[in-house]
């Protein structure tokens, strides 16, 4: 008897993350039709900057070359949900910015007002930004509320398993 599990033929890990992917634009398309998020229920949505199909303003590549995280709360607009991305108006230090997000691009969903939280693999081959060198570990930060300058990035790390 063999102890190994065999190859599969059938990417079942694709089919899952591309499943799950789907739950993220479920739920966007559900707050557009319905004209905004029910309750406390707000979004931090995790992206690769440089994965194919993905457009942001220089100023914000320059600033989150390889990953940046937006909040979806109170300030935003123009929420436009397609099959395989969505756009979103949000601003950033008080500066007005659009931006388009492939599905295939988000590496993290979290909604915290219910504890909810999914997590991607990068797509296409992408891997995690290089480290050069060893990760200190560091205490988690309490996580970040919207600023007043209009900042609408934070870090996740607070919600990833260790």
């Amino acid at each position: 008897m063999n102890d190994t599990t065999p190859d599969s033929l059938i990417p079942y890990d694709d089919i899952v993350q591309d499943a799950l992917r789907g739950v993220v634009s479920r739920v966007l398309q559900r707050i557009s039709d319905e004209g905004g998020l029910p309750g406390g229920h707000h979004f931090y949505i995790a992206f690769r900057t440089r994965a194919p199909g993905v457009s942001i303003p220089k100023h914000l590549m320059e600033r989150y070359p390889d990953e940046m995280t937006i909040v979806i709360q109170h300030r935003y607009w123009d929420l436009v949900v397609a099959d395989d991305h969505f756009s979103i108006g949000l601003s950033f230090n008080q500066m007005p910015s659009s931006l388009v997000i492939p599905y295939d691009a988000i590496v993290g969903f979290v909604d915290p007002a219910v504890n909810f939280a999914l997590q991607f693999a990068p797509k296409d081959g992408e891997g995690p930004p290089d480290d050069s060198g060893p990760e200190e570990p560091s205490p988690d930060p309490p996580a970040p509320e919207p600023q007043d300058d209009g900042s609408n990035v934070v870090t996740l790390d607070r919600f990833r398993r260790k």
